[in-house]
């Protein structure tokens, strides 16, 4: 295929606008998929992803495309996540295009993940197609976002009108990306530079690098050198997506397509390396992608101790295949050997946690999250602390920072007063609001990043009946009063259940703990007591009482003092027990503190 007749593009939009959906519609038209295989959602190969309805992974497809003048194309799509914790999905699949198809709910309007992906689109300088979907809804109201496109973007250009579910403009929109996406620069007779966006774990073939061509061409046998880590291997297997691998000879530049090289282990594979030829490298590597920081950290430790190692494969596997994902060993006094592990965001939190356990057969506990303090000691020193088991002795500390970031929520206009109040509680700073249109408003709030990292998102929803959005990027940090809460299980501490928390929040939050895991954990033979204390002051308690045991049963009438004897042994056996016995916390209980 001539380079002048290939197209590289991706479609991004607000979660749930319909982004894989078209993707099905242009595999369907350009006949990609056979009848027999067609299914909802081709491209969201993950279990995971087919049943909460959400793109996780952004996802390669190569398609051919005939135009209404009879010239033959090669469209590369690459369909794209949505929601604000894999926005770094998003930024990966830009760099492999030169356009991009912004997707914009008729009904929705546009919404805070649209504005972000549109200036991550916009920095790339790339060109950008507005496309507005669900044109076949009742409540669709398309001039109105014809009207948001102009005022919020500075779009000028007339919109797509798609309905992905019928396929109406699926065509028109294939259409516009031949005429005005631009084919890929470089050049076959440069020395190769292929960039590395992508890559996966496969049993039989290794790690499968996925990789877009800027400069020359890439074929099996060749000798190549990754840039960044300066390892070296054979090509032994080149291919494309369509959307199974599919081997083909060779991978010419501005094609799109993967290679295979007998890489054993996951560490060795970096994502935005350059792959580029042994004996003629390039003079320069591509510039790659930013670094990328996680923002929510968690312990993450297997229930039964033997599958430690198997944690531990599954995790380099995944990391893999999620840049977002970081990981290091630690070990805890109540759960053993596990791993504190740094993501994107929960609801990212939580899809590794759900993968690790239906993938790998895990069954984890995840303790409370948390994100990254930074403390200034009395010596002079900084240090960062993402768990409560590295938080100083008080006496050692001289200041706290917290990671604040601006949020811009987009909500409906019956709906700010309680947002608003919301935004009070969680320790917001209101900066601005601005009016989208008649019935939607952008609020612009700061926050301290760990107030909403559990169920602000949640409630924005519930407040707003549904039609809230949030988006987000972090700001820096800021001095804030910061208390480390131990909960205590009859007077024992439980290190995975402490946590931070700002001292203004700390009564009301010891008491929902301690509330909640008197609910949770099981009465034992002996009364326990569950305190929330910060250092030596307990704040708040709650009492599990002891398992009522007629002792006495077997006594009937004759003396009282038969029975006295019998319930004093009783008592003295339930102060030996609550000495010497432990208490078995249930793993629910992790999970709900957890959501407190």
């Amino acid at each position: 295929m001539k380079q002048e007749k290939i197209r590289n593009f991706c479609v991004i939009a607000h979660i749930d606008h319909g982004k894989s959906t078209l993707a099905d519609r242009f595999l369907e038209l350009t006949g990609t998929i056979p009848d027999r295989e067609r299914q909802e959602q081709v491209l969201d190969a993950m279990e995971i992803e087919r049943e909460r309805g959400i793109t996780i992974k952004a996802s390669a497809v190569r398609m051919s495309y005939k135009s209404p003048e009879g010239e033959e194309y090669q469209l590369n799509l690459i369909d794209t996540p949505g929601h604000v914790d894999f926005s770094y999905e998003v930024s990966k699949a830009l760099s492999a295009c030169e356009g991009t198809l912004l997707l914009i709910d008729a009904a929705q309007g546009v919404e805070a993940q649209t504005v972000a992906n549109f200036f991550l689109a916009s920095d790339q300088n790339m060109k950008i197609i507005p496309v507005i979907n669900k044109i076949d809804l009742p409540h669709a109201d398309v001039d109105n976002v014809k009207r948001q496109l102009q005022d919020i973007f500075l779009i000028e250009e007339e919109p797509i009108l798609v309905s992905a579910k019928l396929g109406q403009g699926a065509e028109e929109a294939l259409k516009r990306v031949v005429e005005k996406v631009p084919p890929p620069s470089g050049s076959q007779e440069k020395p190769l530079q292929a960039l590395v966006f992508d890559s996966e774990f496969n049993n039989y073939k290794g790690v499968v690098v996925y990789i877009r061509m800027k400069n020359g061409y890439i074929e099996p046998g060749m000798n190549v050198t990754f840039m960044a880590t300066g390892n070296q291997y054979e090509i032994l297997e080149v291919g494309v997506f369509r959307p199974a691998a599919d081997k083909v000879k060779r991978l010419n530049c501005g094609e799109v397509g993967y290679i295979c090289c007998n890489i054993k282990d996951p560490a060795d594979v970096k994502i935005g390396d350059t792959v580029t030829l042994t004996k003629h490298p390039a003079a320069s590597a591509l510039p790659g992608f930013r670094k990328i920081s996680p923002m929510v950290f968690s312990g993450l430790y297997p229930v039964n101790s033997v599958d430690f190692e198997r944690l531990r494969d599954a995790l380099g596997k995944l990391h893999l295949t999620d840049a977002g994902l970081i990981y290091e060993q630690e070990s805890s006094p109540s759960l053993g050997y596990g791993f504190r592990c740094g993501f994107l965001g929960l609801l990212h939190m939580d899809i590794v946690q759900e993968r690790l356990e239906r993938e790998f057969q895990l069954d984890l506990i995840a303790t409370i999250p948390g994100v990254i303090y930074r403390v200034h000691l009395t010596d002079g020193s900084v240090i960062d602390v993402d768990s409560p088991a590295k938080f100083p002795d008080v006496t050692r500390i001289e200041t706290i920072e917290e990671p604040y970031i601006k949020a811009f929520l987009i909500i409906t206009a019956d709906s700010i007063g309680p947002v608003m109040s919301l935004c009070q509680e969680k320790r917001g700073t209101y900066v601005n609001k601005e009016f989208l249109d008649q019935q939607r408003i952008m609020l612009t709030y700061e926050f301290p990043l760990a107030e909403i990292i559990i169920d602000f998102y949640d409630k924005i929803k519930s407040l707003t009946r549904g039609y809230g959005s949030l988006d987000y990027e972090v700001i820096g940090y800021r001095a804030t009063d910061l208390v480390k809460m131990d909960i205590l299980i009859n007077g024992e501490p439980c290190d995975a259940l402490s946590f931070l928390v700002h001292r203004s929040q700390s009564q009301f939050k010891g008491r929902q703990v301690a509330t909640k895991l008197r609910q949770l954990i099981p009465r034992q033979l002996f009364p326990v007591a569950i305190q929330a204390a910060i250092g030596s002051r307990v704040i708040a308690r709650e009492n599990v009482s002891a398992m009522g045991k007629n002792v006495t049963a077997k006594c009937y009438g004759g003396d009282i003092s038969r029975k006295r004897k019998l319930w004093d042994k009783q008592k003295e056996g339930r102060k030996r027990m609550k000495q010497f016995g432990k208490v078995q916390i249930p793993q629910e209980a992790f999970r709900a503190v957890l959501k407190v």
